[in-house]
């Protein structure tokens, strides 16, 4: 029996659609995509939001790239089996490349702002000594919020934060994804990404 073709326009084909091209394409990293029955938590809640109700399952892929690439660079990737280090940085640039180069085909500038700080801003976090990883997974769930609900000033102060005072800056960006999934009724997708990001 072969497996069914996974959808873009469905936004919990995300991390399919991702493997399937970069299984096609035929490229050095191909050979290494495993398949996978991860969930795509984050690109479902970007995908419900008001804000991407023009192409949901896009940005749900974009998103869905994109954290795959940290992953790669900073994590557990879901859709490579073990690359080693050198494989495994080459891949998470690409996948931030297709995330970013799919999100430019959708017009959306603010986005695209968004999602490199978003990059830029995990990797200083990263680099840090020790990690902040709650600071992490709070910028990673709230700039989902955003992209799903609306991107306002208090997330964008919150982000900013980070830098100088990651603890105080990441209950901001908890509490402020919070109040806005409650408002869009996406209480309970954000609670799902909070938990995966903090695995």
């Amino acid at each position: 029996m072969t497996e069914t073709q996974p959808d873009p326009a469905n936004p919990a084909d995300a991390l399919r659609v991702i493997g399937h091209q970069l299984v096609t394409e035929g490229s050095v990293i191909s050979p290494k995509i495993v398949p996978t029955d991860a969930d795509p938590v984050f690109g479902k809640l970007v995908a419900a939001g008001p804000r991407a109700a023009k192409a949901p399952g896009e940005y749900a892929i974009v998103f869905e790239a994109i954290r795959e690439g940290f992953l790669l660079h900073y994590g557990t990737p879901r859709l490579m089996d073990k690359p080693e280090s050198n494989l495994a940085l080459l891949a998470g640039d690409y996948l931030y490349a297709l995330g970013l180069g799919r999100l430019s085909a959708l017009d959306d500038p603010e986005a695209v702002a968004v999602l490199a700080d978003l990059v830029a801003i995990s990797a200083d976090l990263c680099a840090r000594n020790p990690v902040s990883a709650d600071a992490v997974a709070a910028l990673w769930v709230a700039t989902a919020t955003s992209l799903a609900t609306g991107i306002d000033s208090g997330f964008l102060e919150a982000r900013q934060q980070l830098r100088s005072d990651p603890i105080a800056a990441a209950g901001r960006l908890a509490a402020g994804a919070e109040q806005a999934a409650e408002a869009a009724g996406l209480r309970d997708k954000v609670r799902l990404c909070a938990a995966s990001a903090s695995q």
